[in-house]
């Protein structure tokens, strides 16, 4: 049986992070913790690119045009949607999340999302660094691992070699 495993190295791996500037006192502390972690992976400061759009519904624009300018093998977004008293808020994290998606799947270019689509200015707090953890962080682990598993899966990486025990 051969099962793969990403790996949280960052090696010879280029980044982009698109992040929205709309709600910047959360998707700042967002991408603090994405480039602390890919740089505790090994990530050299001039393999990661930052791009900074207005709001969440450029960010799946951008994430395309990283890839398609070759400047990164994995894209991480990062932007915080949050509820307001109107229909907004579904509008927006409908399309940033269908539009991530379809960006992945053309591009064939693997996106860690650190989309916050939240109730309240708590809860994205909380998902910033308190609470829940820091979802930059985490969507950067995400990052590293699937760039990895993309990889193996095109033969430029070994998985790993499982064998089966004998009864």
């Amino acid at each position: 049986m051969t099962v793969y495993h990403g790996k949280i190295l960052a090696g010879n791996k280029k980044f982009g992070i698109v992040v929205s500037r709309f709600n910047d006192f959360i998707t700042s502390r967002l991408l603090n913790g994405a480039v602390t972690t890919l740089k505790k992976a090994g990530a050299p400061d001039k393999n990661i690119k930052i791009v900074w759009v207005p709001g969440g519904l450029e960010v799946p624009f951008f994430c395309k045009k990283l890839k398609s300018q070759k400047h990164c093998d994995v894209v991480i977004a990062l932007s915080c949607v949050i509820r307001g008293g109107t229909y907004h808020f579904e509008c927006v994290s409908n399309e940033l999340t269908r539009g991530i998606s379809q960006v992945a799947l053309e591009t064939g270019t693997p996106i860690a999302s650190g989309i916050l689509t939240v109730e309240n200015l708590e809860q994205a707090i909380d998902r910033a660094g308190l609470k829940h953890g820091n979802k930059g962080e985490q969507a950067a682990l995400a990052a590293l691992e699937i760039a990895s598993l993309n990889d193996q899966l095109s033969g430029k990486g070994k998985p790993s070699k499982v064998r089966a025990k004998k009864k």
